[in-house]
C-alpha cells in the first residue's frame, strides 16, 4: 500500500504544472483552472442585483463549494511543497512556499471567499467580492502565455522604464505649454498644470475624449504636435513588448522541445 510520500509525489505531479510529464495540464489542474474561471464568473454575476436578489441561497451554496475546493487546493499545495526542490521537505521550506507570491495570491483569494460567507454587509461585502477577482491571477501558473508575458516584461524592464520616463517628460512638457497658452482663456480645463494634464493624458494616449480642447491657434498647433508625439509614444512600448514576447515564446518552445527529446531518450 503506498505510503504518504508516494501519495505526496503523485499529488505533486498533478498539482505542480512543471512536474507533469505529459503534454498540457494534468486533469486535476484543468479542473482547478475551470473552477477558478467559474468562481470569478460567479463573483461578477453577484454584482448584478436582478440576478442576486431572490437567489441568494444559490449563490451562497456555490460560494461554499468553490471555497472548499480552493481550501483543499491550498492545503494540498502546502503539503506538496516538500517535493519541490526550490523549497524542500522541512517546515521552513513549507513556510517559504506559504510566503511566496503564488501562495499569497491563493491565500487572499481564499480568505475573500470565506469572508463573503460570513455575511458582511454593504460596501464591505462588495469589497470582498471585488477582492475575489484576484483568483484570476491563479491562472498564471497554468498558462505559458501569461508566464511569457511576465518574462517579456522582466527582460525588457530597462527599455520599458525608459519609455515611462519619456512619457512622463512629454506629459509634463505638453501640460505646461497648454497651461501657458490656454490657461487664461479656459481656466477650468487649463488653469493649472495638473488640470492640463488630463487633456495631455487623453491626447498622448490617442484616446481624445473631447471634453477639453484648445481654442487658440497656437494651442491647436501644440495639440497637433502632442497628438503626433502620442502615436510614437504608444508604438514604442508596443514594439518593445512585441519583440520580447516573441523571444519569450521562442525560448519556451525550445525548452519544451528539449524536454520532450530528453523524455524520449530516457
Amino acid at each position: 500500500m503506498p505510503d504518504h510520500r508516494s501519495w505526496r509525489r503523485r499529488l505533486y505531479a498533478n498539482l505542480h504544472p512543471p512536474a507533469w510529464r505529459r503534454r498540457g495540464l494534468s486533469p486535476l489542474n484543468r479542473f482547478i483552472a475551470l473552477a477558478i474561471v467559474l468562481a470569478v464568473g460567479l463573483a461578477i454575476l453577484q454584482s448584478e442585483p436582478t440576478l442576486y436578489v431572490g437567489n441568494e441561497w444559490i449563490f451562497r451554496a456555490l460560494e461554499l463549494v468553490f471555497a472548499v475546493i480552493f481550501l483543499a487546493e491550498y492545503v494540498g499545495r502546502i503539503w506538496i511543497a516538500g517535493e519541490n526542490p526550490d523549497f524542500g521537505p522541512t517546515l521552513r521550506g513549507r513556510l517559504r512556499y506559504a510566503l511566496s507570491v503564488p501562495a499569497l495570491i491563493d491565500l487572499v483569494a481564499l480568505a475573500s471567499m470565506f469572508a463573503t460567507l460570513m455575511g458582511p454587509q454593504g460596501a464591505i461585502l462588495r469589497l470582498f467580492r471585488l477582492v475575489r477577482i484576484v483568483a484570476l491571477a491563479k491562472i498564471g501558473r497554468y498558462s505559458s502565455a501569461l508566464n511569457a508575458i511576465g518574462q517579456a516584461i522582466h527582460s525588457r524592464r530597462y527599455e520599458l522604464s525608459m519609455s515611462l520616463v519619456i512619457a512622463g517628460l512629454l506629459l509634463v512638457i505638453s501640460s505646461t505649454l497648454l497651461y501657458l497658452v490656454e490657461g487664461e482663456g479656459q481656466p477650468d480645463d487649463f488653469g493649472s498644470i495638473p488640470r492640463a494634464m488630463w487633456w495631455s493624458i487623453a491626447t498622448l494616449t490617442t484616446v481624445g475624449y473631447g471634453d477639453a480642447y484648445p481654442i487658440t491657434p497656437l494651442g491647436k498647433i501644440l495639440a497637433g504636435l502632442t497628438a503626433l508625439t502620442g502615436i510614437g509614444l504608444i508604438a514604442m512600448p508596443t514594439g518593445i513588448l512585441a519583440s520580447a514576447f516573441s523571444d519569450a515564446l521562442q525560448r519556451q518552445r525550445e525548452a519544451r522541445e528539449e524536454s520532450i527529446k530528453k523524455r524520449e531518450e530516457t
